[in-house]
């Protein structure tokens, strides 16, 4: 017999390597931002501009009030006042109440070069800034110092009652008009 070759063993069954899972495809990177976020954005800004140019314009429609007190006061009785200048209401409202023969005249205490208060000097018979030497006739006039203009007279009025009333909104100081009404009161004492 021939000698028998062996059967060559089997090999060994090939086993499959593990099978490594396939690799999950990766995510698209989305951007920040996409088209349509970008204009959605740029349509939200430009609305927020409009609303605040609105708002402002708004705001601007309403004016700036400062509430302060009134400029016009009852200064008593007419009778009450002698000839010549009285300083009563220089410290409360900055007036001076001048009587003449004739009638009444307020003048504002204000000087007209700074806006400094000016003294009544009686013995001298006019008004004297302190500060820069300005100096007024009793009619308010200057006649020395650096004040451009004479100082002004307010508008007052003689009430039914007998009060003088007077309104330091309405003012004038040029020579003509502050002689007659309504910034001199006549008044003739019965």
């Amino acid at each position: 017999m021939s000698e028998a070759t062996p059967n060559p063993a089997p090999e060994p069954a090939k086993v499959p390597a593990a099978v490594a899972p396939a690799a999950a495809p990766k995510p698209a990177v989305k951007p920040d931002m996409s088209r349509g976020d970008f204009l959605w954005a740029g349509w939200a800004m430009l609305a927020a501009f409009g609303a605040a140019t609105a708002a402002a314009s708004a705001r601007f429609m309403f004016p700036n009030v400062i509430y302060e007190p009134s400029q016009k006061f009852n200064a008593g009785k007419a009778s009450s006042y002698d000839l010549g200048v009285d300083t009563k209401w220089l410290n409360e409202q900055r007036v001076w109440i001048v009587r003449t023969p004739t009638g009444f005249y307020a003048m504002w205490a204000r000087c007209t070069h700074l806006g400094c208060t000016p003294n009544w000097w009686g013995d001298q018979n006019r008004f004297k800034c302190p500060c820069h030497g300005s100096n007024y006739t009793l009619g308010g006039d200057v006649i020395a110092g650096p004040a451009p203009m004479p100082l002004w007279r307010a508008k007052v009025e003689l009430a039914p009652t007998g009060d003088l009333i007077v309104d330091k909104a309405i003012l004038e100081n040029k020579p003509g008009k502050r002689e007659n009404a309504p910034f001199f009161a006549n008044y003739s004492p019965a």
